[in-house]
């Protein structure tokens, strides 16, 4: 898509030059040249992880055990954005405690595969619920078609803290029918989440990610997403204020 004030083309996409006294048309890069900014722009990317990169992303100091842990993760992360979409699995789903850099990483790896081209979305869980929702209309059965059609359809869905929400039959639904179509469709999901693995459930945590999203998406999630457990380590807002 031409970038509509380019000084080059003025937004046709294509420009008109002499060569050997004939009047030629080549394409304009203008669109290929802006193509990472335009698509960042249009990511819905919090402002608090714009830069988030795995270059930037803070190792602890005060744990050698948990850094060669996250270390592992960090390059696993950057292993996939560097070398998507030939991967073994098209999507990512980091799990791990509170503050342990899950989003981080996610949006690190989404920003590294916008700048290569690619095009993708973030999605707070609850506010992607909330906006389906608020524009559920009873009478027609229609529903916010923008950010549903959004979560299907985009080249690549960030789903940030999937399972933080009450589980209901419409959430478990909803949630199903957005994983299946992107697993049928080979459409690449990267997902953090609080919530353990299935049989991996602690004393502290009673529900496990299937619970809270159902047994249909946890199998699809499975089958197209490299499963990542982060290490155990303080909430790093927390330790940060030490």
């Amino acid at each position: 898509m031409p970038v509509d004030n380019c000084p080059r083309c003025q937004g046709s996409g294509w420009i008109f030059k002499t060569l050997d006294e004939q009047e030629v048309v080549i394409r304009c890069t203008c669109d290929e040249e802006t193509r990472a900014e335009r698509f960042a722009l249009r990511s819905g990317i919090p402002p608090l992880y714009e830069n988030a990169s795995t270059e930037n992303f803070v190792l602890p100091k005060d744990n050698p055990i948990a850094h060669r842990s996250l270390a592992s993760v960090m390059l696993t992360v950057r292993t996939y954005a560097r070398e998507f979409p030939v991967v073994d699995k098209p999507g990512l789903l980091l799990i791990g405690e509170t503050g342990v850099g899950k989003t981080h990483l996610a949006v690190a790896a989404l920003n590294a595969l916008i700048q290569r081209g690619f095009e993708g979305v973030f999605f707070d869980y609850q506010t992607l619920l909330d906006r389906i929702r608020s524009g559920y209309d009873r009478s027609s059965g229609s529903m916010d078609k923008e950010a549903y059609r959004l979560a299907l359809d985009c080249e690549i869905l960030l789903l940030d803290d999937l399972g933080a929400h009450r589980v209901t039959d419409w959430v478990e639904d909803t949630v199903a029918s957005i994983i299946t179509h992107r697993c049928n469709h080979r459409k690449p999901v990267i997902v953090t989440t609080n919530l353990p693995a299935p049989g991996r459930e602690s004393n502290k945590a009673k529900d496990s990610l299937s619970d809270r999203i159902g047994a249909r998406a946890w199998s699809r999630l499975n089958e197209m997403c490299k499963l990542i457990e982060m290490p155990a380590i303080d909430d790093f807002r927390v330790r940060g204020r030490r």
